[in-house]
């Protein structure tokens, strides 16, 4: 099984940082790998419409941001960049759905 997840928060998604899964904000389900990568992919692509920048890490995690969109971080006490990330999980295990596909993303 294969998830495609878009999440937003004050941290690039490769972070995964402990309760990360509180700032999913799409998780879609597939059993085949390849409309897992179409899915995500689609977001990709509607996401680079309204965003700025781009940016992916290890061919896994994808994250998209306008420059002064921020969000204040109680625990820091200041406002962060928001950033906006997709990726997909192969069980619980992210995984490069570019080199596995030999999809070119861009």
């Amino acid at each position: 099984m294969y998830e495609v997840i878009y999440m937003k928060a004050d941290y690039e998604p490769w972070w995964m940082f402990e309760g990360w899964e509180e700032m999913v904000r799409l998780r879609k389900t597939f059993d085949a790998l390849e409309e897992a990568i179409d899915f995500a992919i689609s977001i990709m692509n509607e996401m680079r419409r309204f965003f700025e920048k781009e940016k992916t890490r290890k061919g896994t995690f994808a994250a998209f941001w306008n420059p002064g969109e921020r969000t204040y971080c109680d625990g820091c006490d200041d406002d962060m960049q928001l950033y906006h990330g997709v990726f997909l999980l192969r069980g619980s295990e992210p995984i490069s759905f570019i080199e596995e596909s030999n999809w070119n993303i861009s």
